[in-house]
């Protein structure tokens, strides 16, 4: 004690142990802005900006003094927990290891540390219920978050002033009804962690109007699961048959996993019946993440594209107003996360083929069909801009021309036989990803929808576009029908550009309260899990509040 205080630091401990907290709670503090790693109770403390802000408004008085205050912390704890988050990650063992002794035992230096913990805690939560706690751009170079970000330690301040410490915690979660949704279906799925959920062996694909002894550990994992089966209707020696109520059940089952909803339980649908609720409850909270990615309001107006759920909803107002089908790109041309506005469309459309897609994909299909180019009805130029020539495919000698400085565009022309359709939407971005139509109709009817170089197809584009152009009533139905008949590039510029949002959910609860599971299509659920699951998560969403100004 005396090689750390000095004797004038030992009489000020004994005779004015507030006194004493207040220079020991300033002197952490300067530790911190000088930049050194400050531990309070033997853990690290992670909100560094916040803490320093926090502290110095209020000249490094202790800020937890109040019983009901940490009582209340304790109930917020609760919070972390509904929302995905481990309490761990707020200090609630190093707490709960003080509070466990009486205020009266603990010393000066002790209090510092909890008072310490209690804000770190409570900062660090904060700002994982605003904006998340991995910043996904860290961990996915493909996923551009928009994450609500304001000032975190006037929160903790006003909380402390008004004595509303859960409250204020509670209102910086997602207010959306999509949110809401996901936490109770994560409440409900909590429920069955603690079930047994022994795998249902596999075998012969199970099919209606079949005896099987397997039936009756599917019929009762369903019925686990809330599916609508009540179990009373078969006798014991029958709960082996594969009944019709049985197969309306598993085909509801296949249609909530995204599976062909056929009712035959083969390898997709026993894998997705034998996904135990611990695994279940992992994949919603990955999601609940990313939600807390989004901004508060996503307009009341606006497009959301699930890539996982090959699906595009319009939002109008609030409600939804059309739902269509979508093909995404595939595993390694992989269709990026991000958010922006769709500012025009174009009609009839010209494709100039990628640069990339053309020689990888193009070139060698080429090469195997010389006729390939004028049957799709592509123009070849020689350079680029108003300088470009036109160039007789024929007079190149397409296995010698380099790849690396490739000279040549391909232009695909207007009509039934481009590449992105009769229209395409479209919101400049740095992915050049857009939606638009297809001339490849009959993959909407898969299940499974990933089979474009990266942008979105949507299934009914006119449709769609007829209902972005519903306010300017100069663009009818019929006129566009005309436009398209006539082939000619047009272009319209929407008077209020719609808010797109393409997100990537593997968890969802739909708005008829289902909640939906689909198979993480590119693998980026795992790297979420396991940093939600890490204690400082590289690319932390709280750097801002860690280590950063502002």
């Amino acid at each position: 004690m005396l090689n750390r205080l000095g004797i004038a630091g030992v009489l000020l401990f004994l005779l004015a142990p507030d006194v004493f907290a207040h220079d020991v709670l300033r002197q952490r503090i300067e530790a911190l802005n000088a930049g050194y790693e400050v531990e309070a109770a033997g853990e690290p403390l992670m909100a560094k900006t916040a803490l320093k802000l926090f502290y110095s408004q209020r000249n490094y008085a202790l800020a937890w003094t109040n019983q009901a205050h940490r009582d209340a912390f304790n109930v917020a704890l609760t919070i972390a927990r509904r929302n995905g988050l481990s309490p761990d990650d707020y200090h609630a063992r190093a707490l709960a290891a003080l509070e466990a002794r009486p205020i009266s035992t603990l010393t000066p230096m002790q209090i510092v540390d909890q008072d310490l913990l209690l804000s770190d805690g409570y900062l660090l939560l904060a700002s994982h219920l605003l904006e998340g706690k991995v910043n996904p751009e860290t961990i996915d170079s493909e996923w551009l978050a928009n994450r609500r970000q304001r000032a975190i330690e006037p929160i903790l301040a006003q909380a402390l002033a008004t004595s509303e410490i859960v409250e204020m915690l509670a209102a910086l979660q997602p207010q959306q009804n999509g949110y809401r949704r996901l936490l109770k279906a994560r409440e409900a799925m909590g429920h069955l962690v603690d079930q047994p959920w022994p795998a249902i062996a596999g075998g012969p694909a199970l099919k209606p109007g079949t005896t099987d002894p397997r039936v009756a550990a599917v019929r009762q994992r369903l019925e686990l699961l809330g599916e609508g089966l009540d179990g009373g209707e078969n006798p014991a020696q029958e709960a082996a048959y594969y009944d019709e109520k049985l197969a309306g059940v598993v085909a509801t089952f296949q249609r909530r996993h995204g599976l062909d909803a056929d009712a035959v339980v083969g390898s997709g649908t026993l894998a997705a019946l034998n996904t135990s609720p611990a695994m279940r409850l992992a994949q919603i909270d990955v999601n609940l993440e990313r939600w807390r990615w989004l901004p508060d309001d996503l307009g009341s107006s606006h497009m959301l594209v699930n890539i996982a759920g090959f699906e595009l909803e319009l939002i109008r107002n609030g409600d939804l107003s059309q739902r269509y089908r979508v093909i995404v790109g595939r595993p390694f041309r992989r269709t990026p996360v991000f958010s922006d506005k769709v500012r025009y469309l174009v009609f009839n459309p010209t494709w100039t083929v990628p640069k990339t897609l053309l020689v990888e994909d193009k070139i060698p299909e080429i090469i195997r069909d010389p006729s390939y180019l004028r049957r799709l009805g592509f123009t070849v130029y020689q350079g680029w801009g108003a300088d470009r020539k036109e160039v007789n495919p024929e007079s190149i000698d397409w296995k010698t021309v380099s790849r690396k400085r490739f000279p040549y565009q391909l232009v695909q022309d207007p009509g039934p036989q481009n590449a992105l359709g009769q229209v395409k939407f479209m919101f400049p971005n740095k992915f050049d990803v857009y939606l638009h139509d297809t001339p490849s109709r009959d993959l909407f009817q898969k299940t499974e929808r990933s089979f474009s170089s990266g942008c979105v197809r949507v299934e009914h584009p006119l449709a769609l576009a007829a209902e972005l152009l519903g306010h300017m009533p100069e663009w009818s139905p019929e006129r566009i029908d005309r436009v398209i008949h006539e082939r000619s590039l047009t272009t319209v510029y929407l008077k209020t550009p719609m808010p797109v949002h393409i997100q990537y959910w593997t968890a969802w609860v739909d708005r008829e309260g289902q909640l939906q599971f689909r198979n993480d299509l590119y693998e980026r659920d795992l790297r979420v899990r396991h940093a939600l699951q890490s204690r400082n998560p590289g690319g932390s969403s709280g750097q801002r509040v860690m280590n950063k100004e502002g």
